[in-house]
């Protein structure tokens, strides 16, 4: 009667072992985003950054990238004398629901999250630091100067990645080199669709 409690104790042990050691990490969250240039499909990472890309559901489930727009196109030779250049192209939500835009989130540093700013990488847009709402884009080619401690910005806060695309570069590289004046897509390319997968 005395090995009872241990024995128990052990077969609790053993059981919390599994249990913790089977536990799979979250997910990547798919979503497509269906454009008038062709598709575009991003791998979210709640895990590494889950309060961005919580807020980037937050608005693709309300429809709210549905009739969104790629408005602004940043390529090297649009950006005027800005000694640290970057390429990347910007989109939001459809302009019919600006109204609703916000609240502003906290930027989820690259410092802390261990994501760059990659080929493809998708990022939350802002003016200061924890200023982000809707507005996103995805880098062209690597882009070091938006982490954290790049130039790009003086306050060197770099912008908060929460994910990349994973089929459609092609797509975003068209749209890149769509007709701009300056950097201002015109016209701007149509998000028809915006979906979980």
């Amino acid at each position: 009667m005395m090995n009872f409690p241990r024995r128990l104790l052990t077969l609790f042990g053993i059981l919390f072992s599994v249990t913790l050691f089977s536990a799979e990490p979250a997910a990547p969250v798919r979503v497509l985003l269906t454009t008038d240039r062709g598709e575009i499909e991003l791998a979210l990472d709640p895990v590494h950054a889950p309060a961005t890309t919580a807020n980037f559901l937050r608005y693709l489930d309300r429809g709210f990238y549905n009739g969104g727009v790629f408005h602004r196109t940043v390529k090297p030779d649009n950006q005027g004398t800005t000694p640290v250049k970057i390429e990347v192209v910007q989109a939001g939500i459809n302009p019919a629901h600006l109204k609703e835009d916000g609240p502003k989130i906290a930027l989820e540093r690259t410092r802390d999250t261990g994501l760059r700013h990659i080929d493809g990488a998708i990022s939350m847009a802002r003016d200061g630091p924890d200023t982000a709402t809707s507005d996103f884009f995805i880098c062209v080619g690597a882009q070091p100067e938006l982490d954290f401690g790049g130039k790009r910005n003086a306050d060197g806060q770099g912008f908060a990645v929460f994910g990349r695309v994973v089929r459609g570069m092609d797509v975003v590289r068209a749209i890149q080199q769509a007709p701009a004046e300056r950097q201002k897509l015109t016209p701007p390319v149509k998000i028809l669709r915006a979906v979980r997968l």
